[in-house]
């Protein structure tokens, strides 16, 4: 993709889109700097308030596990879907590394996701991508929740009160269902 059709994209849409079948790819534009964010991706106590924690040693090759507690996300943190439970840890690895504006990292059954950050002026525009998804219940899952995820990251960095994580996930995942093809 372009430079000019990803920042079009992250202007245009907070949504994902699909740019193969099986793989998303959603923007934010953050305020920056890029060290800030950086260490919202990097560093446990930051990624934890829009993500999850898991501390990260900044080699390739080195573990991470990620531990979600979605429900200390905002206040409040909405009503958790059935299906969910108040924690959820993933092995993971990191698979590429060019600081402060690559990471990748194994994700899952998946082919992984990477996070390039790219400085706009005073803004940074993230570019997520999440690949190798194999089935669309998985896709739905992911799109929402990144999505969420995002949205949070979005209104910490800008110093701002996120919306409640659940109600927003739920919501995401019908849009998401009427968005993304069968």
């Amino acid at each position: 993709m372009s430079d000019l059709a990803t920042t079009d994209l992250a202007a245009r849409s907070p949504y994902g889109v699909l740019t193969d079948p099986a793989t998303l790819t959603i923007q934010r534009l953050l305020p920056g700097p890029i060290e800030r964010i950086w260490a919202y991706l990097t560093e446990s106590d930051l990624r934890r308030q829009w993500l999850a924690s898991g501390e990260m040693e900044m080699a390739v090759g080195s573990p991470v596990e990620f531990v979600w507690r979605n429900h200390e996300l905002t206040n409040p943190p909405g009503e958790r879907p059935p299906g969910f439970g108040e924690e959820h840890r993933m092995e993971s690895r990191i698979t590429e590394l060019d600081p402060p504006h690559r990471l990748a990292i194994t994700w899952g059954s998946t082919g992984g996701v990477s996070f390039e950050l790219e400085r706009k002026g005073s803004e940074v525009l993230l570019t997520l991508v999440h690949r190798r998804v194999p089935d669309r219940a998985t896709l739905l899952n992911v799109s929402s929740g990144w999505h969420a995820h995002l949205d949070i990251l979005a209104a910490r960095a800008a110093g701002e009160e996120p919306q409640p994580f659940w109600e927003n996930w739920s919501r995401l995942k019908e849009e998401y269902g009427r968005r993304l093809p069968e």
